[in-house]
């Protein structure tokens, strides 16, 4: 008999802080009742083999080859190749679709990360798994705050900062939904856009970021109070910094404004970089014709592990 290692990271959302979590200032996240599962199980050769709805992988400990549809696990895996002295298999399954967003990336290196150092007897701390999560992540893409990986290792509602790197537990679990566009800019381009922009009015823009800072310290506090209504009236001022950094649009406006029209909204703002995505909403769920609705519930709980016995080791 040998053990199966199984790591269940919830998804995740921006509820505060876009843009602004990457010049060093504060964001808020939370984690969600949806999950990506990693199961590792062991094998008595140097091969691995991944399977997932994406993609199905195979190669030797000794060769891995790169392929873009598995990058952060097989950037977890180059990692920590060093500890690895045999082969495994890792069976990846998702309760939402890589295409909503949701921190699915995120999600799925936490885990990747956490089986891992299972595997090759690695006790980590929360703290040192974001370290290792959000190495992988910079390894794929070059830059990256970590706030998703952060709510996905932590769960519930928290606070976060890069540099120095804190995060704050936060208590309380907002009712949120989210209200999808149609339409995605990938996160590098929309920061590109910004910088350039940032370029003719640098002093301008340090200031929104200042002010995007202030907002979301004060609704860390609001959460804090479980103030919901205070922390939508501060959803709405976060909204208006957005605009004024140019990633907003006339489609997600038309979500914003439509949803601030109901006495049951709280609050209304883009959930993550902007031009395209989501749009979420504090309060009740509401649905808008002609654009995607996705209820979500705050999990309260972050990363889960379980072990499970199989028989023998693979050698297929």
């Amino acid at each position: 008999m040998t053990r199966k290692i199984t790591a269940s990271a919830p998804g995740s959302v921006m509820l505060m802080g876009e843009h602004a979590v990457v010049k060093g200032y504060w964001a808020v996240a939370c984690a969600l009742d949806k999950n990506i599962s990693v199961t590792l199980t062991p094998r008595a050769d140097r091969e691995v083999l991944i399977r997932s709805e994406l993609a199905t992988y195979q190669a030797s400990l000794d060769d891995l080859s790169i392929d873009d549809r598995l990058s952060f696990v097989l950037k977890a895996i180059q990692l920590q190749l060093s500890e690895l002295t045999r082969g495994f298999e890792l069976d990846i399954s998702a309760e939402f679709s890589h295409t909503l967003g949701l921190g699915s990336s995120a999600a799925v290196t936490v885990a990747t990360v956490k089986v891992l150092a299972e595997y090759t007897h690695q006790s980590l701390s929360r703290a040192e798994h974001l370290k290792k999560s959000l190495a992988v992540v910079h390894g794929v893409q070059k830059r990256g705050s970590g706030t998703d990986l952060a709510a996905s290792i932590y769960g519930g509602v928290i606070a976060y900062k890069v540099d120095p790197c804190e995060v704050i537990p936060l208590s309380g679990l907002p009712i949120i939904c989210l209200h999808y566009v149609g339409y995605k800019t990938k996160t590098p381009e929309v920061l590109s856009i910004v910088a350039q922009k940032a370029k003719r009015h640098p002093h301008i823009y340090r200031d929104i970021y200042k002010m995007m800072d202030s907002v979301t310290c004060a609704a860390i506090n609001a959460i804090k109070d479980e103030d919901w209504q205070g922390f939508g009236e501060l959803m709405n001022i976060y909204q208006g910094q957005m605009d004024s950094l140019g990633v907003s649009d006339a489609k997600l406006c038309e979500i914003i404004y439509s949803l601030r029209k109901d006495s049951r909204i709280q609050g209304a703002k883009i959930s993550g970089s902007g031009l395209g995505d989501c749009v979420i909403s504090l309060g009740a769920e509401i649905e808008l014709e002609g654009f995607q609705q996705i209820k979500l519930t705050v999990a309260k709980t972050g990363i889960s592990l379980t072990e499970s016995e199989s028989k023998g080791e693979s050698n297929d």
